[in-house]
């Protein structure tokens, strides 16, 4: 099955067709979708669905969308749906951003939130959405990743 990545990230594709190898995914771009999505949702999952929705009618093809964020409740969820643009520049001005917000924060527990959204063209609509739970750095540590990657430390958690 071909689905068009609803998003210009290329993070995120690769991610997508790595996540999904039996599939054949491929740029919104490449589908013949060139506009912008406003993500005027107050929801990570408002968000993936506005964009699935836009990229599925525009080229009649089923639309795979996210989005996702870093949640920090000491900070009333923020950066959370504005995680992106949190500081009005790119990744380096978010991470400081939230570094000076958190100066004097004792309680550094976040999470990374995502939602997905699949919208075929028959209108069927999946969605799904988690969280991965962790802490913030007090320094940036590594350089590997992409957006707050090197300011989190995931905790795992351990069933039995």
């Amino acid at each position: 099955m071909k689905l068009v990545a609803a998003t210009g990230n290329l993070h995120k594709l690769r991610e997508f067709r790595e996540i999904l190898p039996d599939f054949e995914i491929v740029p919104q771009r490449e589908a013949g979708f060139f506009g912008e999505v406003e993500e005027t949702g107050s929801t990570f999952a408002e968000n993936a669905l506005l964009k699935a929705r836009a990229v599925c009618k525009a080229t009649g093809l089923a639309a795979l969308a996210d989005d996702s964020g870093l949640c920090v409740p000491a900070l009333g969820g923020a950066p959370g749906v504005y995680s992106a643009r949190y500081s009005g520049g790119g990744d380096a001005e978010n991470r400081a951003l939230l570094l000076k917000n958190m100066e004097h924060i004792a309680d550094r527990r976040a999470y990374f939130a995502c939602a997905v959204a699949l919208v075929l063209p028959d209108g069927r609509v999946f969605t799904a959405d988690g969280r991965a739970y962790g802490t913030i750095l007090h320094e940036e540590h590594g350089t590997g990743g992409f957006g707050y990657d090197c300011l989190y430390q995931m905790i795992i958690i351990r069933t039995l």
